[in-house]
């Protein structure tokens, strides 16, 4: 796997991951909470399977 998140894309999706898991776990909003772990592991990982195939890359040119 290639990165292919970089920078505040990658910060970015590591926030709203762990706001998201943050609002459920206080009971704030609904279980759909949980859908932050996905913005968060591609976030941490810097890798998102979607951006390939429409093509997209946010991570700087090496």
């Amino acid at each position: 796997m290639k990165a292919n998140v970089g920078g505040i894309d990658r910060i970015l999706r590591i926030v709203l991951g762990l706001v998201l898991i943050g609002l459920t776990l206080t009971g704030t909003i609904g279980v759909w909470g949980w859908i932050g772990v996905v913005p968060l592991a591609t976030g941490a990982i810097s890798w998102c399977p979607l951006y390939p195939m429409i093509g997209l890359n946010t991570c700087a040119k090496k």
